[in-house]
């Protein structure tokens, strides 16, 4: 289906898998080719949830809707299944990994993503080019994956991976939490990086804050609440919020 949108969310519904109340209550995006979208909302409207349930997390039912990537229905496919398709999910909160350094995590995943072996060489050298750009120093490579990283280190680290895996469309969870406006300049800048090497890949940053936008420059932006997107605009928009916070959705 060539015509067909890049990443397609149609009336969303989810809850978690204990049966708990709706948490999102029906979500329609459509995401173009080469779009960056920006999905924002107060605490507790639903973002962290629709960015686990887009990646197929077992803690949350899709109980209606669809979920469709370069036009095939992927509501059902496994999260695994999802990422060797083309998903990315930056996590809001990384996990460490003990005994499993950065470079075999990198080395494993793309070959599971792309069915092709690299050597540690071809990988390491790939690594240390988007560390450079990344500001992030060259033995992080061989550290065990997030353990012991700072907020910054381990948000830059998802951005490597983007970098190197080539999805089809990446999602960004709070991305910019925990950041100084340093580390938070030097990751959109990376992601800014990753889109001019592969300028067909699309993002959903999910973020609170408008400074994230500031540097990313989104195409669209979509306002979340209470599990429904209330509103969809341009970058004006977030400078909307910006001055008058989200009162006036009835939050």
């Amino acid at each position: 289906m060539s015509d067909a949108p890049l990443f397609e969310i149609s009336g969303l519904h989810v809850r978690t898998v204990e049966g708990q109340s709706e948490i999102l209550k029906g979500v329609d995006l459509t995401i173009g080719v080469g779009e960056v979208h920006a999905l924002m909302g107060p605490n507790g409207s639903g973002k962290s949830t629709l960015a686990s349930a887009l990646l197929g997390s077992p803690e949350y039912e899709v109980t209606s809707g669809a979920i469709r990537l370069l036009g095939e229905d992927i509501t059902d496919w496994p999260a695994d299944v999802r990422g060797k398709a083309g998903m990315f999910l930056a996590f809001q909160y990384p996990q460490e990994i003990p005994g499993v350094s950065v470079i075999n995590f990198m080395r494993q995943a793309l070959s599971a993503r792309k069915q092709i072996d690299l050597s540690v060489l071809e990988l390491r050298l790939a690594i240390m080019e988007w560390m450079e750009r990344l500001e992030m120093d060259p033995s992080f490579a061989d550290r065990y994956l997030n353990e012991g990283f700072s907020g910054g280190e381990k948000k830059r680290n998802e951005i490597l991976q983007m970098a190197i895996l080539e999805p089809e469309i990446a999602i960004l969870d709070e991305t910019d939490s925990g950041l100084d406006i340093d580390a938070l300049k030097v990751v959109a800048s990376g992601v800014r990086a990753v889109k001019a090497e592969r300028p067909r890949l699309g993002v959903l940053a999910i973020t609170h804050y408008q400074r994230l936008l500031t540097e990313l420059q989104p195409d669209r932006v979509h306002v979340l609440i209470d599990g429904r997107i209330v509103e969809s605009g341009g970058p004006e928009l977030a400078d909307r919020l910006e001055k008058e916070g989200y009162e006036r959705f009835g939050s």
